[in-house]
């Protein structure tokens, strides 16, 4: 099976254990305790595997490390503090790393807006604006 020659997603099972309503569920609830900076790279593989420039095989890249982040079990449990995300980060950098090139100034500035709404101010200190939209 090869994700590159435009095989599915579905096909791939790239997309077998990646619901997207669980992203958000996961992330808005373990935003705190999973940190801005696993947030942050979370929110740019998920807007990046969004645009349409984005190849399947680097799509199944995204899917695969989001995934593991959903998944309740995984190799060092998210609820001990202090290193419970350090897998989960570990797989989303792995996944930014290879699609690197496919994460553009929008896709950053996109997650920045989000990450800002969640943790209540933007770099330069400023209160955060409300948005709703994902």
């Amino acid at each position: 099976m090869n994700i590159k020659t435009g095989t599915s997603l579905k096909k791939a099972g790239a997309k077998h254990h990646y619901s997207g309503t669980d992203f958000w569920i996961k992330l808005k609830h373990a935003a705190t305790a999973a940190g801005k900076e696993l947030v942050e790279k979370s929110l740019w593989l998920y807007y990046a595997s969004h645009r349409p420039e984005t190849p399947t095989w680097a799509k199944a890249a995204v899917y695969s490390a989001l995934a593991y982040f959903i998944l309740p079990t995984d190799t060092i449990p998210d609820f001990i503090p202090g290193t419970g995300y350090t897998d989960d980060l570990a797989a989303i950098l792995a996944a930014v790393s290879t699609i690197s090139s496919y994460i553009d100034d929008d896709v950053k500035s996109r997650a920045s807006e989000k990450v800002a709404h969640w943790f209540g101010k933007n770099e330069t200190g400023k209160k955060a604006q409300q948005s709703s939209s994902p």
